[in-house]
């Protein structure tokens, strides 16, 4: 999971360019979506992006160094993502590489509309087959919907909770609010993105073509 310290520019000018891309999809509009990578594991060093920053400007050298408790350890200045705890959390849960956070159209009415039932079951698409450790369409997948939460630490505690009773989840969803996902790297992670998205697109438009027979 770990890279080595000097690794920074290039996780840093990864995760600006996947921001960048999230941004031209729609996916992460004005300030919206966060990303980070492992830089480090022992102690955790993690890369992330700053609060407030358009993704769709974001340069590498605006990404942040943090360490476990997200204090800021870069020599310039910027605040981390309000959200830096939940990306923290995914990490040392799942031994992820990177944490990735989208705010599309979708993602955000899906996990509203279904969160009455505790998250969302996508089964039967070949495109599961893109999620790591997947090998089939009959995949049925599950994508848990959490409340939305400004108290960080105590929505952090949740998303352990979740996490720890989900165990082969890829993502989850925070109500309201969009998509989590992670990987073993950035590419994994950015994969998972895409893949998660489109089916949650898949879902959204097929429930609006029922609608209307």
């Amino acid at each position: 999971m770990s890279s080595r310290p000097e690794s920074f520019p290039q996780i840093a000018a990864s995760l600006s360019s996947i921001a960048r891309s999230f941004y031209a999809r729609g996916w992460a509009v004005g300030t919206s979506g966060n990303v980070s990578a492992v830089v480090d594991g022992e102690p955790l060093r993690l890369a992330i992006s700053p609060s407030g920053v358009d993704k769709g400007e974001l340069d590498a050298d605006q990404i942040l160094l943090i360490d476990e408790h997200g204090r800021v350890l870069s020599d310039h200045g910027g605040k981390p993502s309000d959200e830096s705890a939940l990306h923290i959390m995914i990490v040392k849960e799942r031994g992820a590489g990177a944490v990735l956070h989208t705010h599309s159209i979708w993602n955000t009415t899906l996990s509203d509309l279904h969160a009455a039932k505790g998250g969302l079951a996508i089964e039967g698409y070949e495109m599961l087959k893109g999620l790591h450790g997947v090998k089939t369409h009959q995949h049925r997948e599950w994508l848990p919907i959490i409340e939305n939460s400004q108290d960080m630490l105590s929505l952090a505690a949740r998303v352990s909770d979740t996490l720890s009773k989900h165990t082969e989840a890829h993502g989850f969803l925070l109500r309201g609010h969009g998509l989590y996902t992670w990987g073993a790297d950035p590419t994994e992670a950015k994969r998972h993105v895409e893949i998660l998205e489109f089916l949650l697109e898949v879902v959204g438009r097929t429930l609006q073509l029922k609608q209307r027979d």
